[in-house]
């Protein structure tokens, strides 16, 4: 290839140096919206067209020639050549051998600059619904296990400590919710990356009477960008894609550790399925869940890419500049870990099953100790005092080498008179049947919150 073929080298007397080629070109990385890019280029063509600023016969060519293009990476037939900049250059390099020259009437009224921007949105609606769809998986898998677990108590932890019992499924539900919001920041995400930037040339708009509306219903665009300046050089909404991502990948790595822990012969609250565990290769009886601790370390990827991307947008003066050719990488980074990560864990979470007797267990001790206090200021004891008189129990039960269900009334009474024989009654299931509140374990309340959560995915299912 010479450098005469660059579109840009006219002004320049020498070539570039292949190191300078090598360290510039974004090929590598931009080939992957290749469809997006043709995409683009068919509606821009077809307004060019209808406007009357490209003459109709090398419109039809230039249309034709796209869709062969399409056709050849669609099939896998289109070779990417590496000594040409990016992906834009080698789609239009391709068409000018098919077309000859009327290809060269395609970039009337348009930059790199706003079609890298528009190809990038085009992408990246179709990456949130994608991220989307996987978050929308995973919550299947959750309340699938929630239904299937709604009998079963294990001990809610503050502070890593046994605290209070709650239902399995309330707290598989629990991640429902943050899921639930991850999904809505994605929406919120998806009406920002809507607004097609095409037309905005360079940085000052085109001096050709466009129809920008009209290519933005064919790409199905929902607005137009309204200041090309911030057009060409706004990647908001990959930052805030990335973002939204990042949290996710927050709550995927909470759920990881809350099975990590769960799966443990500590907890042994879960068994985790054979198909997502490892061995070891000293210790014959290890079962390491290498899945779920590789999702809660790729967390420092997804955080490590949006971290590098704002570095990158933080100290730009308007309007484009070269750096901004290094969104795409951690773009794409963040959306193939959690994308990945998220299709991984709801396999993972769908075979997962409790272990409802050693969850059983768990639950002595002192995990009552609240719903004590809770009798006796039910009993008209201020709720202060009621606690300094359970800690008190609870000391002398250690001291005595006793769990709460081993006392006595006679025991109880040493502490307070206003215990009655209704105390031996305190149960982990009149515990969680107890809090019988919007949100809380009760299993009447978590019954209404599986059946409003399937009520939620069909939804949306249904709007897909």
């Amino acid at each position: 290839m010479t450098e005469e073929r660059k579109p840009w080298s006219g002004r320049f007397r020498e070539n570039t140096s292949p190191i300078v080629d090598a360290y510039t070109t974004s090929l590598a990385v931009d080939q992957r919206f290749a469809l997006e890019d043709v995409r683009g280029s068919i509606a821009h063509a077809r307004m060019l067209a209808h406007q009357g600023i490209i003459p109709a016969g090398d419109a039809e060519e230039i249309l034709a020639g796209l869709l062969q293009i399409r056709e050849e990476i669609e099939q896998g037939r289109f070779t990417m050549d590496e000594r040409l900049e990016d992906v834009h250059m080698n789609i239009e390099t391709r068409l000018t051998q098919i077309v000859g020259p009327a290809a060269g009437r395609l970039h009337t009224a348009r930059s790199r600059n706003d079609q890298v921007v528009t190809d990038l949105k085009l992408w990246l609606k179709e990456a949130i619904a994608e991220s989307i769809a996987s978050l929308h998986d995973l919550q299947i898998a959750l309340v699938d296990l929630a239904a299937e677990n709604r009998r079963v108590v294990i001990p809610g932890y503050t502070h890593l400590q046994r605290a209070q019992p709650v239902l399995a499924a309330h707290h598989l539900l629990a991640y429902f919710e943050m899921f639930e919001r991850d999904i809505g920041r994605l929406a919120d995400c998806y009406a920002r990356s809507d607004v097609m930037p095409l037309g905005s040339g360079a940085l000052a708009g085109v001096p050709y009477n466009i129809d920008r509306e009209m290519v933005a219903r064919e790409l199905e665009f929902g607005a137009i960008t309204a200041n090309s300046i911030d057009a060409v050089s706004d990647r908001d909404f990959i930052a805030e894609y990335m973002s939204a991502l990042a949290i996710a990948m927050m709550h995927i790595s909470r759920l990881a550790e809350d099975i990590v822990l769960w799966s443990t012969t500590e907890f042994g609250f879960v068994d985790l399925p054979d198909a997502f565990a490892t061995g070891s290769s000293i210790m014959p009886q290890k079962k390491n869940p290498d899945v779920l601790e590789l999702a809660r370390g790729r967390s420092g990827k997804v955080y490590g890419a949006l971290f590098g991307l704002l570095t990158t947008l933080k100290g730009l003066p308007l309007a484009y500049n070269r750096d901004l050719q290094e969104d795409k990488e951690p773009l794409f980074v963040s959306h193939d870990t959690v994308n990945a990560t998220l299709n991984i864990l709801a396999d993972l979470v769908s075979q997962l099953q409790f272990r409802q007797l050693a969850s059983r267990r768990a639950s002595g001790g002192f995990l009552l100790a609240t719903d004590v206090a809770d009798y006796l200021t039910m009993k008209g004891m201020p709720f202060r005092e009621a606690h300094g008189v359970v800690g008190r129990i609870v000391a002398y039960c250690e001291a005595n080498k006793k769990e709460l269900r081993q006392l006595s009334l006679v025991d109880y009474k040493r502490f307070s008179d206003l215990f009655e024989a209704d105390v031996l009654q305190i149960s982990v299931w009149s515990s969680v049947r107890s809090r019988d509140v919007p949100g809380g374990t009760a299993p009447r309340r978590v019954a209404q919150s599986i059946r409003r959560a399937r009520l939620i995915l069909r939804r949306r299912e249904e709007d897909a």
